[in-house]
This record gives structure tokens, C-alpha cells and sequence, in this order.
């Protein structure tokens, strides 16, 4: 059984979970800001991170396991400055390859959405990669599209790509 959880700060067993579904999302294809294929100790060094941001309550990090393993995450970074209170960043919804197709994405922006609503954030925002799956998945979930940048970044694979900006108002 699949369940969704906010994460509270750091935790070993979490991290290397989350370190093995950013590895199989990334050697997937996911362009999240990882080349391919994913070196182990760079994942755990971007985990280390995300945590100590969650722990100082700068990020919101919700995960989704089935009984003790990680199979999704996204993260949710209300903006910090004063004209920006209202809005917040989604980023690295991710979801492990053997587990797509199960509603899991849609769990994951849900619990973001409650959190961004009970935060007060009435913006949302995130980006993506031009004809990925994840943006037949926003525009699903009824996000709006703002538009596109060329040769934003590269996918794992080294290949520059445009990426696409969506919003959504709460």
C-alpha cells in the first residue's frame, strides 16, 4: 500500500531511498538537473541538502512509499521574499519508474497544492522539459502553460532541450 508523507528533516534510511528514486528517475530520462547516468555520491550530497533546507523549514518535502521504500517525492519552496509571499516553486516531482501510472503524481501535487493552500501561497510555479511526460501531467492536473525558453538545459543525456513554464493559481 502507498502512502504520502511530509518529511520532517533528516532521516539515513530516506536518504537513501530518495538517492535511489533521483537514480532511476535521472537514468530514465527525467531531466531534474542530473546528467546520466547519476553518480551515487551526488545524489546523496543533493539529498543532504534538500534535508537540512526541510529541516530549517525553508522546503517542503512530501514522499510517497510503499511499506518502507520510496517511490515519489516533490518538494515545494515558498518563496522568501517580501512581494513573493503569496507564491511558491514546485520542484523534482518524481515518481520511480516500476511505480508510474498508479496515481502517484497526482497524490504527490495534491499534497503540495494543500500545503501551498494552508501556507497562504494562492501561486504556484514550476518548469519543465518541452514534451515531457511530466507536462501532459501538469497540464492534466489543470496547470496553465506561460511559455517555453530554448536550450534551457540539458536532458542526462547531454542534449539541450527548451524548457516550459507553468503556473497555477490556488
Amino acid at each position: 500500500m502507498t502512502g504520502v508523507r511530509r518529511v520532517a528533516g533528516r532521516d539515513a534510511a530516506l536518504a537513501r531511498g530518495l538517492c535511489e528514486l533521483l537514480r532511476d528517475c535521472v537514468d530514465h530520462g527525467a531531466s531534474v538537473g542530473f546528467l546520466s547516468p547519476l553518480d551515487a555520491a551526488a545524489a546523496a550530497r543533493y539529498w543532504e541538502r534538500v534535508l537540512a533546507a526541510v529541516e530549517q523549514g525553508s522546503l517542503l518535502l512530501r514522499v510517497a512509499e510503499d511499506g518502507d521504500r520510496v517511490v515519489g517525492s516533490v518538494q515545494l519552496e515558498p518563496c522568501p521574499k517580501d512581494n513573493g509571499r503569496h507564491r511558491a516553486e514546485v520542484q523534482k516531482l518524481l515518481v520511480l519508474t516500476a511505480h508510474r501510472g498508479r496515481g502517484l503524481a497526482r497524490a504527490l501535487m495534491a499534497e503540495a497544492e494543500r500545503f501551498a493552500r494552508e501556507a497562504r501561497r494562492t501561486l504556484l510555479v514550476l518548469d519543465t522539459e518541452v514534451g515531457s511526460v511530466a507536462e501532459s501531467v501538469y497540464r492534466t492536473l489543470g496547470w496553465t502553460r506561460a511559455g517555453e525558453i530554448p536550450d534551457y538545459a540539458t536532458t542526462p543525456a547531454g542534449k539541450l532541450h527548451p524548457t516550459v513554464y507553468y503556473y497555477k493559481r490556488l
